[in-house]
């Protein structure tokens, strides 16, 4: 029986976080997509702490943009996730796509953030 979409997202996420957990000193870049917006937040899963967070809800950008569900606004986040965790003293992170194929929204978002001066 073929799965679901978000069965198939679930499964790929399972396999995902067997392998990247967050340390102190390189905590988890973790990227949530929904329909009609994008989330992201640096985890340290050691300690269960959320220490930086963006997404297209976010009022700082909520204005600027028409509609959170486009690469352009993906990107805003990126941007936005960098500068916080940088002001934080984070530079080296690494990065779970939260199951999602790393392609168009989800890719939009990882090199604004490594242009942004986050190292993943």
């Amino acid at each position: 029986m073929k799965l679901t979409r978000s069965e198939s997202i679930e499964r790929r996420h399972r396999r995902v976080r067997r392998r990247v957990i967050g340390t102190p000193e390189r905590p988890r870049l973790s990227v949530f997509r929904s329909h009609q917006h994008i989330y992201a937040q640096v985890i340290d899963d050691t300690q269960h702490q959320t220490l930086a967070a963006a997404s297209t809800l976010d009022p700082a950008l909520k204005a600027e943009l028409e509609t959170g569900a486009t690469c352009d606004a993906s990107a805003k986040v990126g941007k936005l996730i960098a500068d916080r965790a940088r002001e934080k003293g984070i530079e080296k992170v690494v990065f779970d796509r939260g199951g999602n194929l790393y392609h168009g929204r989800v890719k939009a978002l990882a090199e604004a953030a490594r242009e942004a001066g986050l190292e993943f």
